[in-house]
């Protein structure tokens, strides 16, 4: 079974364009441990009716062409779902303990996007892969890496979830208050569904939730991304896979990708959220 609907295709086609950049793979700490620059060209063929990806790696030290790898598809898998920005995600439909698993979460901003690779080896986070990518041609720069600072405040957001079994979305505000003491980050989330409440610790550019139902950390990176995630995958337990952008000082997206107690994907989740004066 394939994702055809035409609001899904016509969301994706927002990313045709060569998109030049690199792919900076990164520890579970979030230390760079290789950046390769790249070019990825989304071109739409027959009438847009297929899309061929050509994906191009270059040599950091030469910057000569290395290898290349070319995909055409005309319907999208169903661990894929995109948002009507063209915002999107794609990755494991479910958790098993003995494979790979994992997501990639995309975000679009005019002639800019950020994705971002978020890998489990048996459960434990085993990598990081950041792409940072602007349309060839234009002279927008990336921003400085986040920092807390840049964070703390009153977030308001609309919030659209989508569903893999492609249910009318759910649409909402949210709004999300960040405060720090010493070195504690605290944090309260409220929503039509529920309030909550909770507190990391504050080590450099990395934030510690060790206090809720299972330990979580979030890694603020270059390009004012960050990546939320598990040490490790609980068991019996609903979690999720989260990636962040802030595309401005006042314009956040958070992207979140959501699993049930089982495992299995239950919703793709996308909050675009602007700071409070």
């Amino acid at each position: 079974m394939t994702n055809r609907g035409s609001s899904q295709w016509d969301n994706l086609l927002r990313n045709l364009g060569a998109w030049q950049g690199s792919f900076t793979r990164l520890s579970p700490q979030g230390n760079e441990i290789e950046d390769i620059p790249t070019v990825v060209t989304l071109a739409g063929l027959d009438n847009n009716q297929t899309v061929r990806q050509t994906l191009q790696y270059y040599s950091p030290i030469t910057q000569e062409l290395t290898h290349e790898k070319v995909l055409e598809y005309s319907s999208l898998s169903r661990s894929v779902l995109v948002f009507e920005d063209g915002a999107f995600s794609q990755g494991s439909l479910q958790f098993s303990p003995v494979s790979e698993f994992g997501a990639e979460l995309g975000f679009l901003g005019g002639d800019r996007r950020l994705r971002l690779v978020e890998l489990f080896d048996k459960g434990d986070l085993s990598s990081l892969t950041l792409i940072r990518e602007r349309l060839q041609g234009s002279t927008l720069i990336e921003r400085p890496p986040l920092t807390v600072q840049q964070l703390i405040g009153t977030w308001q957001g609309e919030a659209v979830t989508l569903y893999p079994d492609w249910r009318s979305p759910d649409r909402y505000t949210t709004t999300l208050e960040l405060g720090q003491e010493g070195d504690r980050l605290h944090q309260h989330l409220t929503t039509p569904h529920l309030q909550l409440t909770s507190t990391a610790s504050i080590n450099g550019s990395t934030l510690l939730f060790d206090q809720g139902s299972y330990p979580s950390q979030v890694l603020l990176l270059a390009d004012g991304a960050s990546a939320n995630t598990p040490l490790t995958i609980p068991r019996g337990k609903p979690f999720f896979l989260e990636a962040g952008w802030l595309m401005s000082d006042q314009r956040r997206q958070r992207m979140i990708r959501s699993y049930d107690a089982q495992g299995a994907w239950s919703s793709l989740t996308l909050v675009t959220e602007h700071k409070k004066e």
